[in-house]
């Protein structure tokens, strides 16, 4: 069964709309990207974060406040009209919400922890469920006042990216027509401090698979795709193809030799039916830690021989972990939807010796003609959770 991705709602550091986020996706704008001190002591860095107000949670759903489901909340209104069609057509009950998070509500719950140590009482917005993975889910349910299956994969940072897996197999077994899916994580202290504990932030822009490279950035999205059995009336563009595996090497450095990345290349190719040369395009993890970029390097350039255009967008956007699958596929799909424009790769173009040369978007660059357009994205997270998504036009 052929699972349609009908519309998308996006937003991150790069703008909130698709025309937007595109916009300034292919003319390769890293303005988004800004040095703030006061997420980790004594450290200034760099980080993708959404500017301006946000949605206003409805007051019937105050309990539910948070900056995450604000973020999930602008990403929905901009396909609700698609969404209330779904349900006229469908009916409540036939539609299934699947989400990826990591951060959920901790950065409200971290402050109401905080203020109880200070003042033995928990601030009077303070609620549990802020926090619990199942929030976002749960969220836009009770907004839809909608009844199908209702879920959240947290696995890192391949999260949205099993969502939109896990939404295909709901369609699948017909356990729903329709299933919003995607991801959202917010910006927030645990998340920064976590990863500079670890020693894996850059203060600077990431620069993905440079010689030069020194660690993440953190960044912030919401992306939720309408996912159906039946084709939008515009274009019929689909998950052709997913592969997931789990080398569980280590719990947060890869696998090195890329064993379970080139699994879950393989196993998404082989689902959707097309070789490695159909691939027209390739979007990276491209974390630019050490470790990440060299074992991607190696796996890409063992799955791909004869080359494959390929870019890291999160020069762009930071890695915005939970959402981070669903983003950059979605960036696949702004690509066939806005001209067959390709995300360029930002970097200080000073390669790595010891990887595998690879074969770098530049900007302006667009898809290669082919009969059907195939588009792949990698995800890896801790744990050695791999994932692989291939977009592109339906048969």
């Amino acid at each position: 069964m052929t699972a349609y991705l009908n519309a998308l709602g996006i937003i991150c550091s790069l703008g909130r709309t698709p025309d937007e986020v595109a916009r300034h996706l292919f003319a390769g704008d890293c303005s988004g990207m800004q040095r703030e001190s006061g997420w980790v002591p004594e450290r200034a860095l760099t980080v993708g974060a959404v500017r301006g107000e946000l949605a206003t949670i409805p007051p019937a759903l105050d309990q539910q406040s948070s900056r995450n489901n604000q973020l999930l909340l602008e990403a929905a209104l901009q396909i609700r009209g698609d969404i209330e069609h779904a349900i006229t057509t469908y009916g409540r009950e036939r539609i299934a919400i699947v989400l990826g998070t990591s951060t959920s509500g901790i950065d409200e719950a971290s402050r109401g922890i905080a203020h109880y140590l200070q003042n033995q009482q928990f601030p009077g917005d303070y609620d549990y469920q802020q926090q619990e993975l199942s929030a976002p889910a749960n969220f836009l349910a009770d907004w839809l006042n909608i009844s199908g299956p209702a879920y959240v994969i947290s696995t890192a940072c391949t999260s949205s990216a099993r969502a939109l897996m896990s939404a295909r197999r709901l369609l699948d077994m017909n356990l729903c027509d329709v299933v919003l899916c995607g991801g959202v994580d917010s910006l927030c202290k645990l998340t920064l401090n976590g990863f500079s504990a670890l020693e894996a932030v850059s203060e600077e822009r990431c620069n993905p698979f440079s010689a030069n490279r020194s660690g993440i950035n953190i960044g912030e999205a919401a992306v939720l795709f309408l996912m159906s059995k039946q084709p939008a009336s515009s274009h019929s563009i689909a998950l052709l193809g997913a592969g997931a595996s789990s080398d569980a090497h280590h719990i947060s450095a890869p696998e090195p030799s890329g064993r379970g990345a080139i699994q879950a290349m393989h196993s998404a190719l082989l689902q959707a039916g097309v070789s490695a040369s159909q691939i027209g395009y390739l979007n990276l993890h491209g974390t630019a830690t050490q470790h990440n970029d060299a074992m991607e390097s190696h796996a890409v350039s063992q799955v791909f021989p004869h080359g494959v255009p390929c870019s890291s967008t999160k020069p762009m956007t930071g890695h915005t972990l939970g959402a981070a699958g669903a983003l950059e596929a979605a960036f696949c799909w702004l690509s066939l939807t806005r001209g067959n424009a390709l995300p360029p790769h930002l970097w200080d173009g000073q390669p790595d010796p010891a990887l595998p040369a690879l074969n770098w978007v530049t900007p302006g660059q667009t898809l290669a003609s082919a009969p059907t357009r195939c588009l792949m994205s990698n995800s890896f997270a801790f744990g050695g959770n791999n994932v692989s998504l291939i977009i592109g036009d339906a048969p």
